[in-house]
């Protein structure tokens, strides 16, 4: 996939290059600690249920879990993973 960027300002496009690396790189950074920080929570949350995050989110979502605090917190650790996995994968995709 192409993707086309417009850029108005009269800074060099060597100039814009350097920026958006940069800022991809920065975001590819936060991303990582995201994800490290979410399976970090998620491995204690799995630890104490002995189950796996995968098999708890089917189980969730099927509402075959009592839906109180305690899941949540895994629930939306497991959701911040994902998301922050995905993004990453796609920031890694990009080349300029």
């Amino acid at each position: 996939m192409d993707l086309t960027l417009q850029i108005d300002t009269d800074y060099s496009l060597q100039e814009a290059s350097e920026v958006i690396r940069s800022a991809l790189e920065h975001e590819k950074y936060l991303a990582k600690y995201k994800i490290d920080r979410y399976s970090m929570i998620c491995d204690k949350f799995e630890d104490q249920y002995d189950l796996i995050s995968t098999e708890f989110m089917k189980k969730f979502e099927a509402g075959e879990l009592i839906d109180d605090g305690k899941y949540l917190d895994w629930y939306a650790a497991k959701r911040g993973l994902d998301h922050w996995k995905k993004k990453l994968a796609l920031l890694k995709s990009i080349r300029i």
